[in-house]
């Protein structure tokens, strides 16, 4: 199958790649490589070095003999984009091209307007580029498990079944997203469930929860492959912030009393889960949405995990809480669509945090102190009373 990932230098879209063509798929990577000058323009950068993409591509290709096609450019220029889906001619298209940063969408008016631009406007561009070149391409869409917020109800796979004044109707779950980052991911939703509907295109919306860890199968066999391993308060993950903390001898930082509870998945479950939705595509006309996280912890609990594993004294330190969420509340979800399909997950209890706190021990001296605290405030962008 041919396969193009969009954002195919980033984080997760580099290992994804290298996964999908271990196992047989011919593989295309497109990026405008954005997510580097974010470094450049926080002062942060990736704790373990990453090489740039031809010497990622070339490594792939002297290690495994296959090669990864590589476009450059944006997908808010819709003639470059049209033009590489129409060279590439894919047969499925993973979209993880998007800012995906909360923290960083609510700097400012302007980094939320450059969010939901980026965002919202890129992905249209894709909907558009499918419909008219090709609407057989299945589309693979990297959502978040921040769409649905933290209802006090459970929450189903992307569907509702909802009963009302004696009739029953199926519509997509309520969303209540908590930054603008995850708001232009309710739009990208919301878009690609009206163009399957009005083209009859087929695709699955991969709501994630937060990733972690930073090695693959395919990652490990060159240093040249490494994807990013990002710390930092607006790009990093908690559970890669407290792996550091603990490392350095800090306080393991939590935001309020850690009561707020998030779908977590390993790095190896998410390029499996991709895997899965690429070779078992959605049905023309079908908008099909999973869940993709494997467990649910409390920031409280991932910090007691590591301070319990890390093999030396830790220290758990409660911040004011940064951003406006509710600091305990219900969270049930429905996860079981991947699982039908084949996933065998990984849970965090039992892998990864040891393999982890060696990967920063072998980094430790690339470690920036000051980006490790909240700098960006849900609130602190306007004038409140």
């Amino acid at each position: 199958m041919r396969v193009l990932v969009l954002g195919g230098d980033g984080y997760l879209g580099w290992p994804t790649a290298l996964h999908l063509s271990d196992k047989g798929h011919e593989v295309a990577v497109l990026d405008n490589f954005a997510r580097r000058q974010y470094d450049v323009e926080l002062g942060a950068e990736s704790l373990v070095p990453i090489e740039d993409l031809s010497t990622r591509t070339d490594a792939w290709h002297e290690v495994s003999g296959k090669r990864i096609a590589r476009y450059e450019g944006d997908l808010l220029d819709a003639e470059f984009l049209f033009g590489a889906v129409r060279d590439f001619r894919p047969s499925a298209i993973v979209h993880f091209a998007e800012q995906r940063s909360a923290p960083y969408s609510m700097i400012d008016r302007e980094h939320a307007v450059y969010t939901q631009h980026n965002n919202v406007v890129g992905n249209l561009n894709l909907l558009y580029a499918i419909a008219e070149i090709d609407p057989d391409i299945h589309l693979v869409k990297l959502g978040t498990m921040g769409e649905y917020g933290t209802p006090n109800i459970d929450i189903e796979e992307g569907w509702l079944e909802v009963e009302h004044n004696g009739r029953r109707d199926r519509m997509l779950y309520p969303k209540k997203p908590g930054s603008f980052y995850h708001l232009s991911k309710v739009h990208d939703s919301h878009n690609i469930e009206f163009a399957c509907r009005i083209w009859d295109l087929r695709a699955t919306d991969l709501n994630q929860g937060v990733v972690y860890g930073q090695q693959t199968p395919q990652t490990a066999l060159d240093p040249r492959l490494a994807t990013r391993f990002d710390y930092d308060a607006v790009f990093g993950t908690v559970l890669n912030r407290f792996v550091i903390q603990a490392v350095l001898g800090q306080p393991l930082t939590v935001y309020g009393k850690g009561g707020q509870t998030r779908g977590l998945i390993d790095i190896r479950d998410t390029v499996e889960c991709i895997r899965l939705a690429v070779e078992n595509p959605a049905g023309r006309g079908e908008f099909r949405v999973f869940n993709q996280m494997t467990e649910s912890m409390s920031v409280r609990e991932i910090a007691e995990l590591v301070a319990d594993r890390f093999p030396g004294p830790v220290q758990i330190e409660n911040l004011d809480n940064p951003r406006v969420e509710q600091p305990e509340h219900y969270y049930n979800v429905k996860h079981t669509g991947l699982v039908g399909l084949g996933l065998k997950p990984h849970l965090l209890s039992d892998t990864l945090i040891e393999s982890m706190f060696d990967i920063v021990g072998a980094n430790k001296h690339r470690v920036n102190d000051e980006r490790l605290r909240p700098t960006v405030r849900w609130r602190g962008a306007v004038e409140t009373s």
